[in-house]
Formats: C-alpha cells, sequence, structure tokens
C-alpha cells in the first residue's frame, strides 16, 4: 500500500521531533552534568553524530522510494537535509565556541588549515551550505540543470564526513566504521548512476 500525502505529512511531523528531540536532550543533559570530564568532546562527537545520521537518512531516501515503490517519500527529503545541515552547523559551532573559546575566534582559520580532517569538515559543512541555500523550489527553477549538478555535491559530503569522523576519533572504534560502512552501501547502490558518470 502506497503512502498517502496525510501520510507523509505526519512522517515529516516525526522526523522534525527526531531533529528537535535529540537537540532537547543535549541542552537538558548539558546542564545536569550528564556527560564525561570532558563535556566539550562529549558534545562535539553527538552533534557530528546527529548531522551523518540525517545525512545518511537524506542518501537513503531515493533508493527505499524507488525500490518500497513510495513515491511520496521524496517530499521528506529536503527536510532531511535541512536537519542534516542544522546538527552540521551545530558540530561546527560547538568546536567553535567550546574547544577555542568565544576569545579564540581566529585561532578556527589556522585549525582548519593544519588539521586535515578539520579541512574535511569544512569542506563538508560548505558544501550542506550551499545545497541548504538552494534546497527551495524557486532556486531550482532558477538554476535548472545547475540545480542538479550542485546537488550532486552530496555524494562527496557522504564520503568525506565519516573520513572526518574516523580521522577525529583518537581510539578507533565500531560506531565510525558502521557510519562508513552504512555510507558505502548508499553510495554503492548508485553505482548506476556513478557509471554514468563515468562513461
Amino acid at each position: 500500500m502506497r503512502l498517502t500525502a496525510k501520510q507523509v505529512t505526519w512522517l515529516k511531523v516525526a522526523l522534525h521531533l527526531a531533529g528537535l528531540l535529540p537537540f532537547l536532550w543535549l541542552f537538558w543533559a548539558a546542564n545536569q552534568g550528564y556527560f564525561s570530564a570532558d563535556p566539550a568532546k562529549d558534545i562535539q562527537h553527538f552533534t557530528g553524530r546527529m548531522a551523518l545520521k540525517f545525512l545518511l537518512a537524506t542518501l537513503l531516501v531515493t533508493p527505499l522510494a524507488r525500490y518500497a515503490k513510495q513515491p511520496l517519500l521524496i517530499r521528506t527529503r529536503r527536510l532531511l537535509g535541512l536537519w542534516c545541515f542544522t546538527w552540521a552547523t551545530l558540530h561546527l559551532t560547538s568546536y567553535t565556541l567550546l574547544e577555542l573559546g568565544i576569545n579564540n575566534l581566529t585561532l578556527l582559520g589556522q585549525e582548519l588549515i593544519t588539521r586535515p580532517y578539520l579541512t574535511l569538515g569544512a569542506i563538508s559543512w560548505l558544501i550542506l551550505l550551499a545545497l541548504a541555500a538552494t534546497s527551495t523550489q524557486w532556486a531550482q527553477r532558477k538554476m535548472g540543470r545547475r540545480w542538479q549538478q550542485l546537488h550532486n555535491f552530496i555524494y562527496l559530503v557522504a564520503i568525506l564526513a565519516p573520513i572526518h569522523y574516523l580521522w577525529s576519533v583518537k581510539i578507533l572504534s565500531p560506531q565510525p566504521l558502521l557510519y562508513a560502512a552504512t555510507a558505502i552501501v548508499l553510495l554503492a547502490w548508485r553505482y548506476k548512476k556513478f557509471r554514468q558518470w563515468w562513461r
């Protein structure tokens, strides 16, 4: 049975809650002192993982809509992408303010240059910024064919963001490997598209 427009609307509400409630929990947990001895790192990792989750969910929409024969699922892709950008922005903000400090913002540029994993993260964020800024139907009509070319850069983010996560952890654990493996599967799912581009 195919989803109806009304069901998709309720699904969007659920996805908004999935994006908002973790932020409320993060704020509450920080105030209650539920983090480790290094809460700044905990917050950075939490926000980064949330951004990755929404990135992977965004990439999952198209194959899920195609193979499950649920075309209306495509309507949730923009929402998921915007939540991915929101959490990526929170991730960058938490690093800038909690790691460097509000009085040392000039160090950010130096850090992005001298630490390669931060460079990958910054590139990913800039791409997501461009995608979020052009996510409206008006931008899609205005840009025409270039809109799709730009939004194909989400696949580059799907490569850079998991590498950024793997590179940033001091002790390798199953979690970043799981995110990387999921990204590889979702990209491999599109091998026909990539093969056409290669040709």
